[in-house]
């Protein structure tokens, strides 16, 4: 049974898919997608050109596979990402 993702969940999954550093076992375990299904997300939400840049991009890159990853990248936050307290998004 697949679960129904919201447009938000869908934004926060290309969001997080485009980052360099987060790797898809975090997507996995926030969302429970597999690699596959991250892909297939952004594939039919990016435009052509978008998706294949991020494809060539992504493709083999050691920090979006936790087992690839040296262990000196540890941990990740973008600049522009939100802070979450009392399960609510707060604003910068």
């Amino acid at each position: 049974m697949k679960k129904e993702l919201s447009l938000r969940d869908i934004d926060r999954i290309i969001e997080m898919g485009w980052e360099d550093r987060t790797p898809f076992d975090a997507i996995s375990m926030q969302f429970g997608l597999k690699e596959q299904e991250v892909i297939t997300i952004m594939r039919n939400n990016m435009k052509p050109n978008s998706f294949k840049l991020w494809r060539k991009r992504v493709q083999g890159r050691k920090t979006k596979h936790l087992k690839k990853r040296d262990d000196e990248v540890g941990r990740f936050k973008c600049s522009r990402q939100r802070s979450i307290s009392n399960n609510k998004v707060s604003k910068r």
